[in-house]
This record gives structure tokens, C-alpha cells and sequence, in this order.
């Protein structure tokens, strides 16, 4: 794993935002209470996404309050794949990762995560909700959803993963830099052509059990249905794609 140099820390924290100005701070608040117990070196980057909530300017007012929190803002709507990308590159830590503002994951589950790429030096490091050990409350419609979706993407992507879209990542610096490029997906599928290609460069990929709790059912940015065709059409895109670059 890269060492983190003086002006880096070990581990980058980063908050993807999109118009999420009723969650970010208290996002911020316990994140920061959670990464305590995990090391004394790190940073949480608000990746604000063109929000028109007032996401920005409270982020803007987080940063002047705590040297920890940065703030890396987007004027127009880049897509939730492509303001991770710039967060990304932008992070000072040897291990960055990021999980979604509305905290659906059980944050006790940080330090497993951010271990694995630390201490056991895997290259990439994903929560899922579908192993045995998990814990998941959500529709039942949408639960099967996620089940059949993922089992698409192992059978025609051949991953060996049994879940790609939970929003709870880790990864080494010097590999995430390596494909981070080569990933197509501006938005949702990101995750899902993110591990894939992790998996056929070669890197070392760990899924871990997580608990987690759908926390925007009701009012969720991910639409069922119509986001369902679009992730089946990424999926074929995808398998062209990599069997083009052989």
C-alpha cells in the first residue's frame, strides 16, 4: 500500500452530496466520531455535486469551522461516478474511500472496511449487503431488484462478487489511480464497472458484511424500474467494452 507522504494523511474520507443539505452535517458529525476510533490521520471530503439546496454553502461553512472537512465543489451536475473521480484524485490519503451521505450503512463497520486495504492490504475493499452475515431492511421489491441485478452481473461479467452497488468502498491509493480513468460510467453503474475491472486487472477485492438500512425508500434517487433497464444496459455495454480491450 502507498505510504502517506507529510502532506498526506492515512485515510480520505469522502461524502458524495447532491442537494443533501438536511443530512450533510449531521454526516460530518458522526463520521468524524466514528474515524476517531480508527486512526488520528484523516480528512473527510464533501464531494458537492451542483446541489441548489444550499448543500454548498453549508459545506462552505463546515470547512471554515473544522480544518478535517474539505469541500469540493461542482457549479453544474457532473454525475455521482464522475465528482467521486475528482474527489478522488484530490484526496491526501493512503487509503480513500467514501459512503453515502444518508450514513445506510452501520458506521461500526469503518474500521473492518478501512482495515482491509490498511492492514490486510487488499487493493479494494466493498461493503455488501448479500452475504450471509448481513443485515439489510429494505422493500422487498427493491431487495429483489439488487438480488437479480447482481446475479446479472456475475453471470455475464463474470465477477466473483455478490454485491457491486453498496456505497461503502475503501481502496489503496495507487491502484484506484491506476483504473480510475479507464471507468466509463459517469453516475450509478460506476460501482459496478469499478469492481468489475478491478477484478480483471488483477487486484486483490474483499466484500464484507455489513448492516445496513435502506434510509431513502420514500424519496430515493434511484428510481426502480427505469434505473433497472439502464443498469441491464450497462451490463451489456460493459461486457462489449472489456471484450474489446482484450
Amino acid at each position: 500500500m502507498h505510504e502517506p507522504g507529510r502532506d498526506q494523511v492515512e485515510v480520505s474520507v469522502v461524502l458524495p452530496a447532491h442537494n443533501e443539505a438536511g443530512k450533510l452535517e449531521t454526516a460530518v458529525r458522526q463520521t468524524k466520531q466514528a474515524m476517531s476510533a480508527v486512526t488520528p490521520s484523516y480528512e473527510i471530503i464533501i464531494a458537492e455535486d451542483g446541489s441548489t439546496d444550499g448543500t454548498a454553502e453549508l459545506a462552505r461553512t463546515l470547512v471554515a469551522k473544522d480544518p478535517i472537512v474539505r469541500h469540493i465543489h461542482s457549479d453544474v451536475r457532473l454525475g455521482r461516478g464522475q465528482a467521486l473521480n475528482h474527489a478522488f484524485k484530490a484526496a491526501r490519503g493512503a487509503v480513500i474511500m467514501y459512503m453515502d451521505v444518508d450514513l445506510s450503512t452501520d458506521l461500526a463497520y469503518l474500521k473492518p472496511l478501512i482495515s482491509a486495504i490498511r492492514d490486510e492490504q487488499y487493493d479494494f475493499a466493498t461493503g455488501s449487503r448479500l452475504l450471509k452475515a448481513s443485515e439489510t431492511k429494505r422493500p422487498l421489491k427493491r431487495s429483489t431488484l439488487s438480488t437479480v441485478y447482481n446475479f446479472l452481473v456475475r453471470l455475464i461479467l463474470r465477477s466473483k462478487l455478490r454485491d457491486h452497488q453498496c456505497g461503502f468502498k475503501a481502496f489503496s491509493r495507487t491502484p484506484l489511480l491506476h483504473i480510475l480513468d479507464e471507468i466509463v460510467d459517469e453516475h450509478w453503474f460506476w460501482d459496478t464497472e469499478l469492481l468489475v475491472r478491478a477484478q480483471r486487472t488483477g487486484y486483490r477485492v474483499k466484500e464484507l458484511p455489513v448492516h445496513w438500512t435502506d434510509k431513502g425508500a420514500a424519496n430515493t434517487k434511484v428510481k426502480a424500474v427505469s434505473d433497472s433497464t439502464a443498469m441491464f444496459s450497462n451490463i451489456i455495454r460493459l461486457f462489449f467494452t472489456v471484450r474489446r480491450e482484450k
